[in-house]
């Protein structure tokens, strides 16, 4: 567009030359504008335009590549709020989840302290109940009982208790065997969650 408007500019500039008439400014010896100038002055009108046209095409061109690049940049940016966005929503519930191994973890520390507590009992009822048996088997030895049979059976309850007992000591030592493992699951599940 701009070489065609450059063109039309020499064409009117060349037609003004030849149909002009000439103007007279009453000096002697003043001719028109010798052809050689007015080639030159021709040819500084083409290079003009073809500059002014370079320049054009050139600026088009930039002007895209600078559209495109925005594009580019506008895309990337959204890509980057969507993971920021994501990156939040994953720390959220990140930290939900430490609330809740946190929460696990003194609910299960309430229980093994519990329950350590009811063994500390058992054991000392275990080892009353040992004692009475030892001193009971002590008085059959050391007396002559009026029903034996009666003493025997006594003997054997106590022995049936102590039993019983030692077993619920064992079941509650499993126990707390259990929630010690539990809770350290627990601590390292916490660690790697906080660490991540």
């Amino acid at each position: 567009m701009i070489w065609n408007l450059g063109l039309l500019c020499l064409t009117a500039a060349l037609g003004a030359v030849h149909a002009g008439p000439i103007r007279s400014s009453g000096k002697l010896g003043e001719k028109p504008a010798p052809r050689e100038e007015v080639n030159v002055l021709m040819f500084g009108v083409i290079q003009l335009s073809e500059s002014l046209n370079y320049v054009y095409e050139t600026t088009g061109a930039k002007i895209e590549r600078i559209h495109r690049t925005l594009k580019n940049h506008e895309g990337t940016l959204q890509k980057l709020g969507k993971q920021a966005e994501l990156a939040a929503e994953v720390e959220k519930q990140m930290k939900e989840v430490i609330q809740l191994l946190q929460a696990q973890m003194f609910q299960d520390k309430a229980l093994t302290q519990k329950a350590k507590e009811q063994l500390s009992s058992l054991e000392r009822d275990e080892e009353e109940l040992k004692t009475k048996v030892q001193k009971l088997e002590t008085f059959i030895n050391n007396h002559t009982p009026t029903s034996i049979k009666e003493l025997q059976e006594r003997a054997q309850m106590h022995s049936n208790m102590l039993k019983g007992l030692q077993l619920l000591n064992q079941l509650h030592k499993e126990n707390i065997e259990t929630q010690n493992e539990h809770l350290s699951q627990l601590e390292t599940m916490s660690e790697a969650v906080e660490q991540s």
